[in-house]
């Protein structure tokens, strides 16, 4: 499928993980994608694997780097037409909430959520001037249920709910604004913590936890025109997780019949 032939993308975060494989599937389909990185080299590397990727820098914390990194892919791509929300910040969870830094409660919220605002300012203008303009943002099962972390929680949930008021504000100028919501992502963040996946993995009714691919294919969907009567969604990718407790359903099951799996 070629369904982003010559459309420009912003994706913040993109240096690695779920957003180098967002990037590189809306590459594959034809789009031309700013890899937007804090981390200059990061972001360099995977535009080098990536065809049709250019590298930048952009830190979504300060409202003049974002802008400035919108007006780069304007002018270097001719337009804007898709933006994804993808930076974050997940700062360590505390054992006792009233241990709950401020420093950490601010970081996670500026990042992740005042973030994204910043990003969909800046870019609006131009998304509603490409006549196919979409944001599609990455938030987490965490902001429709308690995983822990506080603070990355609470900044998805704001995000879900930027989501819907945006999608409607942004409705008139032809420009659609969904999220999509991951359960959890076997990423590089995960390197040494393996052990952790799978005993999370049973969890899932699907079996397995999720890969970058999987979000990646959800962020192309609702970003094409495929979705072109969608906005304002949260799409859980999540393996099924909201929808089920796999492990409370054993438990009042009871132990297995003999011969039973």
């Amino acid at each position: 499928m070629r369904r982003f032939e010559d459309h420009g993308a912003l994706i913040t975060g993109a240096g690695q993980g779920i957003g180098e494989a967002i990037a590189r599937r809306l590459a594959a389909e034809g789009a031309r994608v700013l890899i937007t990185d804090v981390d200059g080299e990061r972001a360099a590397r995977a535009a080098e694997l990536i065809e049709g990727a250019v590298p930048y820098v952009c830190d979504v914390g300060d409202r003049a780097s974002v802008d400035a990194a919108v007006a780069y892919a304007v002018e270097r791509f001719g337009s804007l037409d898709v933006l994804v929300n993808n930076a974050y910040s997940c700062t360590p969870d505390v054992p006792l909430f009233e241990d709950e830094p401020d420093e950490h409660w601010a970081r996670d919220l500026d990042l992740t959520l005042t973030g994204a605002f910043r990003c969909a300012r800046a870019a609006m203008p131009h998304l509603a001037a490409s006549g196919r303009g979409a944001i599609v943002s990455i938030g987490s099962v965490n902001g429709e249920q308690d995983f822990g972390n506080h603070a990355y929680s609470a900044a998805k949930a704001g995000l879900a709910s930027l989501t819907r008021t945006l999608a409607g504000h942004a409705a008139p100028r032809g420009v659609r604004v969904n999220l999509v919501a991951p359960g959890t992502i076997h990423t590089d963040g995960w390197k040494g913590r393996e052990a952790n996946l799978e005993r999370a993995a049973p969890h899932y009714p699907v079996g397995r936890v999720g890969r970058p691919d999987d979000v990646a294919s959800a962020v192309a969907f609702l970003a094409s025109s495929d979705a072109g009567w969608i906005t304002g969604v949260t799409l859980p990718v999540d393996g099924g997780i909201l929808s089920a407790n796999v492990a409370l359903r054993q438990a009042l099951a009871g132990p297995p019949v003999s011969g039973e799996r």
